[in-house]
């Protein structure tokens, strides 16, 4: 009997856990670029947890639902204009001006989740000075109820929204027998686009010296003539936009993964990602968003199971906060210079 239940658990640990090594060498460039391709959309969620906790010192937890609501206003622009669970029959013009359209009102939908998010749940805690704890707590119950209000039958539903495909993915190039796709290229490359731009926005405009500024210290700042309430409230608007956009390329990498809290497990990756690269250091969220999402996917393979991709990517993300708790970068946005 007792040769029988070793049997057994010895048969359940390797189901349970595949520890291959060679699957992760023949699979290991199109994981790379798989996971570079994800990391890109953590990165561009992960600026507005960077931002507002730069600004704020606040953990906002209702991002992720910023998210989905973009998310929501891009699938439902491209229903609207046709597309489906198959991909249009419609010329490249078209899908362009298509996307780009859906682009802009994910965007517009993200950001104006942002700014009532803090116009209604924030600013009335800093007008009584609130704890932090209070914050805190006020972040997960408005995250619970953009969640709910999603959830109702006349908004979105319990069901994910249906599938819509822009565009079938075409082989542009091969590297080492894995073909990167233009669908990848695109995601890529918009996303560090994006990134540049905030970058260089925050550390040569105005409005980016009046963000460092209330970062660093806000007092001072408010008796150089920066308005902190307007400051803030850009601070929300810019981490809404890009929100918006990581909500386009998402779509655009998983067509049916639009429901109501389909928002939470990103949020929580895109938080990490901020944290890895360092929490209030905007280049650190793209960094970090990407490095989450290729130690993720190499992690699914060598262990023989995707539901390991997150539960590595975390134990990564201990191990690094361990030897360096302020993140790989570790500068603040209080800190970074021009």
């Amino acid at each position: 009997m007792l040769d029988l239940l070793a049997q057994s658990v010895v048969h359940a640990d390797n189901s349970w856990i595949n520890f291959d090594v060679n699957a992760l060498f023949q699979n290991f460039w199109s994981a790379t670029f798989d996971g570079l391709t994800f990391g890109a959309v953590y990165g561009l969620i992960a600026v507005g947890y960077t931002l507002v906790y730069g600004v704020l010192s606040l953990i906002n937890f209702a991002h992720s639902e910023v998210f989905i609501v973009g998310a929501y206003g891009v699938v439902i622009t491209l229903t609207t204009l046709g597309f489906g669970p198959s991909a249009p029959t419609i010329g490249p013009a078209e899908i362009i001006m298509d996307l780009l359209l859906a682009l802009v009102v994910g965007m517009l939908a993200s950001a104006v989740t942002a700014f009532l998010v803090e116009r209604v749940a924030y600013r009335p805690l800093r007008k009584r000075n609130a704890p932090r704890l209070a914050f805190l707590i006020t972040a997960i119950g408005v995250s619970f109820a953009i969640q709910y209000i999603i959830f109702l039958p006349f908004v979105g539903g319990a069901n994910a929204q249906p599938a819509v495909t822009m565009f079938i993915p075409e082989p542009i190039f091969d590297v080492f027998g894995t073909i990167i796709t233009n669908q990848q290229i695109i995601i890529v490359v918009a996303a560090v686009l994006l990134m540049v731009g905030t970058d260089m926005f925050i550390r040569r405009s105005r409005t980016g010296r009046g963000i460092r500024a209330v970062a660093q210290d806000p007092d001072t700042a408010t008796l150089m003539g920066v308005s902190k309430e307007r400051t803030i409230v850009i601070t929300f608007v810019i981490g809404g936009l890009l929100a918006g956009a990581a909500a386009l390329f998402y779509v655009m990498l998983v067509p049916s993964g639009v429901i109501y809290n389909g928002g939470f497990i990103l949020g929580v990756k895109a938080f990490a990602a901020a944290v890895l690269g360092g929490i209030g250091n905007v280049r650190g969220a793209l960094l970090g968003g990407i490095l989450l999402g290729i130690v993720g996917n190499y992690g699914q393979i060598l262990l023989g199971d995707a539901q390991w991709a997150d539960v590595v990517a975390f134990v990564i993300l201990v191990l690094v906060l361990l030897v360096r708790p302020t993140g790989i970068l570790g500068t603040t946005l209080g800190r970074s210079k021009a």
